[in-house]
């Protein structure tokens, strides 16, 4: 099934479902107001949610459940999730992280191979898939990174991969800022990520790993992630592809000291391939490349006013979970 969240209702926005083809879309208010509210009680509310769902798609009726049937408007859509308990985002393909090291000269750690990479990102607030996104400063290096995300139930501390993988209950993509000039006197201090990872964006619906069909193969994604930048395309890695850790070992390393809550979101981390022609997925990525051929970057970083499009599609062509379409604006 397909879930969003409308811009109405409190800052957690109001649950709906959404039809398969993401024409139509009906609230779940008389099962969870919220989807953080389904999340925390899913073993009761998926089912009814799936119903409901099902109905959606086989029935024209203007009405289903008594709530009426509309046509979706993705700019009065929010993040499904407009707020999380805990976003934790990993960096789980090793051909983003050796051509960056590389570039700079660095070997890639070994413990890189056999322990994700992974931060503490920004939960209190995603941007809607259609909202711009706000920097103070061009000079800041504004950058995208397209990425897919999983979101679990609870899971209980120390679970162990194989565990993890029955707590995906939800898949989406997300658009995840990064303000690259902000980075680097950011990790010289050897303590973290702040201000230069700003808000992220999310797709505009999460599905369940069902809706993937034979795309959803040990606990990856086995599809294209495109990414156009001002109308041209700009990447289409795959992301089942070079994938160091699969989402099942990413949460198994986020639980390995604590709980996560029901709707933690965690990300992929940049989709990268080794076959450097699928494009990229980030504006790094893409200097990165130029750096290790030419000697230096010629591709800046996002300015006001360019626009950013993430999606993904089946291996029929069909939407999935909806554009996540961006302007860069400035920050009054």
């Amino acid at each position: 099934m397909k879930l969003g969240s409308l811009k109405e209702g409190g800052r957690d926005g109001t649950l709906v479902v959404v039809s398969r083809d993401l024409s139509k879309a009906v609230k779940a208010s008389g099962i969870a107001p919220t989807l953080q509210r389904a999340l925390e009680d899913w073993s009761n509310a998926a089912p009814r949610l799936n119903a409901l769902y099902d109905v959606l798609n086989q029935s024209s009726a203007e009405t289903v459940n008594g709530e009426e049937v509309f046509a979706v408007d993705f700019a009065a859509l929010a993040s499904p999730l407009p707020r999380a308990y805990e976003f934790v985002d990993g960096s789980a393909y090793l051909p983003h992280v050796e051509r960056v090291r590389k570039a700079r000269g660095a070997d890639v750690p070994e413990s890189f191979y056999v322990d994700p990479l992974m931060y503490q990102a920004v939960s209190a607030g995603f941007y809607g898939p259609r909202d711009s996104v706000l920097v103070a400063d061009e000079a800041y290096g504004i950058d995208l990174e397209a990425e897919i995300v999983v979101v679990t139930d609870d899971v209980p501390q120390g679970a162990t991969p194989e565990a993890a993988a029955a707590h995906i209950q939800l898949i989406g993509l997300v658009n995840d800022v990064s303000l690259r000039n902000l980075i680097p006197p950011e990790l010289a201090k050897g303590f973290g990520f702040l201000q230069s990872k700003p808000r992220s964006a999310l797709s505009p619906v999460f599905v369940t790993p069902d809706e993937l069909g034979e795309a959803w193969q040990g606990n990856k994604v086995h599809l294209p992630l495109l990414t156009h930048v001002n109308g041209k395309w700009f990447g289409a890695p795959e992301a089942g592809v070079d994938m160091q850790f699969d989402f099942a070992q990413l949460i198994a390393h986020a639980a390995k000291t604590r709980p996560l809550s029901a709707g933690t979101i965690v990300g992929s981390g940049t989709v990268a391939n080794q076959d450097t022609s699928l494009g990229a997925s980030c504006f790094a990525e893409q200097r990165t490349v130029e750096t290790l051929r030419d000697g230096k970057p010629s591709t800046p970083f996002m300015s006001f006013g360019d626009v950013v499009r993430i999606e993904m599609r089946g291996r029929d062509g069909e939407d999935i979970f909806g554009a996540i379409e961006q302007r860069i604006a400035r920050a009054e």
